[in-house]
């Protein structure tokens, strides 16, 4: 037989009514307007027959038949809210899953996991390498590291770094095609290493810095991912678009360098994306300050 349930989402907005007494604090509680409340509690009184709230001049009260409806369902939230924590902090709650590219895995995010480690030996990490946008009622993961603009329906979003592109090539490639490191255009007409997954940044960079004639006509080499392209350059292939921030500690070791000097904003950035209306565990509070943490850290001025 099947159970005979009312609306779930204008319950839950009545239960906030509830408990806060206010359809303001309601609506702020619920991040949704107060005619959005009001609506949700009518949608309620309307499958239930019945009044549950009275407008009074400094706001509402319960009717009886209010009161009863509250006190009987409240129980019903508490096991709810008691049986989601528990499964949050069973077997599984030690791990992170954090979806993101597998260039900034492999570039930015692993390299740096030893510290994170190091500080939270209690909690084990594990990356699930997707370029498609994280959707968190399909995809079981805690947090996504993303290139966007920051808006995404349902998810919150920390700003993590500007997506930043220019050339890169090793220090073989440019004593080779440009001995003269002050006249860099010539290694645009050699080879250019382009990456699946970015098609058009060469393009962008060079429109922007003004050598559209310098690669008309240049020979491309494509890969599968920017991690190869940028091996490729590394092993003096071509010359190949970097991202600045995923490519620092190539560039440090003068594995890369940068032989234009010209970096270009693409208009998007990483972010750091997660559940919106959700309390957020321990695991993901500690992660979201330790990667902010280090992105300070970079950008920090050496002295």
């Amino acid at each position: 037989m099947s159970k005979k349930l009312p609306p779930l989402n204008p319950l839950k907005v009545f239960d906030a009514v509830v408990r806060t007494q206010n359809l303001t604090k309601a609506a702020q509680e619920l991040h949704i307007s107060q005619s959005a409340v009001s609506k949700q509690l009518n949608v309620l009184q309307t499958y239930l027959g019945m009044e549950l709230f009275r407008r009074e001049r400094h706001g509402i009260s319960l009717t009886h038949s209010g009161q009863r409806y509250a006190e009987a369902i409240a129980p019903a939230f508490d096991t709810l809210a008691k049986a989601t924590s528990d499964l949050m902090r069973s077997g599984s709650d030690n791990t992170l899953r954090i979806q993101t590219y597998t260039t900034f895995a492999a570039k930015w995010l692993i390299p740096r996991l030893s510290d994170f480690h190091a500080r939270y030996p209690d909690l084990t990490v594990k990356i699930i390498n997707s370029v498609e946008y994280v959707d968190f009622d399909r995809d079981n993961v805690d947090l996504a590291i993303q290139i966007g603009n920051g808006a995404w329906a349902g998810q919150d979003s920390d700003f993590l770094f500007e997506d930043v592109i220019e050339p890169v090539c090793s220090p073989e490639f440019l004593k080779q095609y440009a001995p003269d490191a002050r006249y860099p255009q010539s290694l645009l007409r050699v080879r250019l290493l382009v990456s699946h997954f970015r098609p058009h940044d060469w393009s962008t960079w060079a429109r922007l810095c003004r050598y559209d004639d310098e690669i008309e006509s240049t020979e491309r080499m494509r890969f599968s991912s920017s991690i190869l392209t940028w091996q490729a350059a590394a092993d003096s292939l071509g010359i190949a678009i970097g991202q600045t921030t995923l490519l620092v500690d190539d560039i440090k070791r003068n594995k890369l360098l940068t032989p234009f000097n010209l970096p270009v904003k693409t208009g998007t950035s990483y972010y750091l994306v997660r559940p919106q209306l959700q309390r957020h565990s321990r695991k993901v509070e500690l992660f979201r300050n330790w990667i902010q943490a280090q992105l300070a850290a970079l950008q920090a001025p050496s002295r």
